[in-house]
């Protein structure tokens, strides 16, 4: 455990928040247009909102779980203390599809980025994907402070874009191109407003997740947080707000300003919000260059999540163990090395980042729900347990999360069944691991293991109780 230890005290509250917002902002400068296809402006603002509800929720079930377990393991360690191993391991692998597979999708985007601003003469290709990694994996083992220090000016850099964007959009806003895409007169409950009816909503889950997903990945700094029980709360309260404001200002602006007809299909929607029918203007040019700044805040603190899901799972077994090993500047080192040499791979042998984000959006909706359904098992099962912090609504906020959480994992299907497939296959591939070999080496001393041994003894202790 000595070998396996991170650097403590490296963040505050802002730095945490800042992190919570750098996962998700790329979200905003595109993506989540595509929701347009699905459900149009009144279906995607439907599922916008549901799954706003969704995020606010989880996150206030996993500030509670955060303070009962400030350990890097994140919503694995939270499940597999409620779940037993196989629900944490579940939980994990699922965490760790969301993040192997997002930042290799975006340094696709980032390649494209560069490509489309003629930076330096670079062409969208592998280089360009092998610079990402190798640049930004190489400032995450200089060390967590000065990783976070740089998400959070980089992240700074796109809200204010973000911010200033809103202002240019709404001179330009008119209710009536909101509603611009034709109904399909043969949808269930189709209209201006819903042109492809209420499955249309649904469909679009998966799109409005893209305003908020990432955010609940805070906790997995929790080691290297002072005093986790109070600041993982905060920034996490904090982050989720700011990412709220940021969802209804630029869905709102972009549409108003552009039409809901011509954005559905545009890679870079902010920026064609911006230029109309016209050529490029000063604004739509800084907006496009802030894109990249989001996109680069993204793929950077993905990175860090993901390297700290597997060193967490690494550390405790579940993962080969020389995985969690860390430097002498408390970097895991092959925590960060080994999902980025797989993200390359992946981004260069697919090429193909949409689908890599929709098989990210499919672990991740089972990782919420095993997340949200945790917190549920802990209320219900030790609630004696103490809580620093207590999710407002208790278990009625996770079970809200739980629903809209099952909801979203079906609607993958209807967006991109070949995505859900692979996921799922993936996920069969690592329970066969975990069945066969790793569940029965499983380290006592990691605090995952220890925080359940403990519950495990207490239970025997408690009259009637069982181990």
């Amino acid at each position: 455990m000595e070998r396996r230890t991170l650097r403590r005290g490296s963040a505050g509250w802002l730095l945490l928040t800042g992190l919570g917002v750098a996962y998700v902002v790329s979200g905003d400068f595109s993506g989540w247009n595509f929701g347009l296809r699905e459900g149009g402006f009144g279906g995607l603002a439907a599922a916008a909102l549901l799954m706003g509800l969704m995020y606010t929720c989880m996150v206030f079930a996993l500030a509670e779980l955060a303070a009962i377990l400030p350990t890097a393991g994140g919503g694995y360690g939270f499940a597999r203390r409620a779940l037993g191993p196989w629900g944490g391991f579940l939980t994990g692998t699922a965490i760790l599809i969301e993040y192997v597979l997002a930042p290799a999708a975006i340094s696709l985007f980032i390649g494209d980025y560069v490509e489309s601003l003629h930076l330096f003469g670079l062409e969208s290709g592998w280089p360009v994907v092998l610079a990402c990694f190798v640049l930004f994996i190489g400032i995450h083992l200089w060390g967590v402070g000065e990783a976070l220090r740089f998400s959070f000016v980089v992240t700074g850099v796109a809200v204010a874009a973000l911010l200033i964007f809103a202002v240019g959009a709404l001179t330009e806003f008119d209710a009536g191109r909101l509603n611009d895409i034709p109904a399909d007169p043969d949808a269930f409950g189709s209209s201006s407003w819903l042109p492809f009816g209420l499955l249309g909503v649904w469909a679009a889950f998966p799109f409005g997740m893209w305003f908020f997903l990432g955010v609940e990945g805070v906790p997995l700094a929790a080691e290297e947080t002072r005093d986790p029980a109070r600041t993982l709360p905060r920034a996490m309260a904090i982050a989720m707000g700011v990412l709220l404001l940021l969802a209804l200002l630029t869905f709102v602006a972009a549409t108003g300003a552009r039409g809901s007809a011509a954005l559905q299909d545009a890679g870079n929607p902010l920026v064609a919000a911006l230029e109309g029918d016209g050529g490029p203007t000063a604004l739509s040019r800084f907006v496009n260059y802030a894109g990249l700044a989001g996109l680069v805040a993204s793929f950077f603190s993905l990175i860090y999540a993901g390297s700290r899901q597997l060193f967490a799972l690494s550390r405790a077994g579940y993962l080969p163990r020389f995985l969690s090993l860390t430097s002498r500047r408390k970097a895991p080192y092959l925590g960060l090395l080994v999902p980025g040499a797989i993200g390359f791979a992946l981004a260069v042998g697919s090429g193909d980042g949409a689908r890599m984000l929709n098989v990210a959006v499919f672990g991740a909706t089972i990782s919420y729900a095993l997340m949200s359904l945790s917190h549920i098992v802990l209320r219900r099962r030790e609630p004696e347990l103490p809580r620093p912090y207590r999710t407002p609504g208790g278990v009625v906020t996770s079970s809200v999360a739980f629903v809209l959480a099952c909801a979203a994992l079906v609607a993958t299907f209807l967006v991109d069944r070949d995505a859900a497939l692979i996921a799922l296959a993936v996920y069969a591939v690592a329970l066969a691991y975990f069945a066969g070999w790793s569940r029965r080496r499983l380290v006592a001393t990691a605090p995952e293991e220890e925080f359940a041994a403990l519950a495990a003894a207490e239970a025997e202790l408690r009259p009637g109780g069982t181990p």
